[in-house]
């Protein structure tokens, strides 16, 4: 995965969520999770790194505004 610059968490309430788990299904429910609580910015695919057991996803949340029940 590529580096968290300044700009993704340049306001407080501002966070970078990298989920790290055995499978895509896994990790899509998590950020399902997340989502259903927050506005975020979702990802499609996972990461694979060669050698490393499991997959990556990297997410992007705004504490601030939160979602109306």
């Amino acid at each position: 995965m590529g580096p968290i610059n300044d700009t993704h968490v340049a306001q407080p309430g501002l966070a970078v969520v990298e989920i790290a788990a055995a499978d895509d299904e896994t990790t899509f429910a998590f950020q399902e999770a997340l989502a259903a609580r927050w506005a975020t910015a979702t990802a499609d695919r996972t990461t694979r790194s060669p050698g490393e057991p499991g997959v990556r996803l990297r997410c992007y949340l705004d504490l601030r505004q939160t979602l109306d029940a």
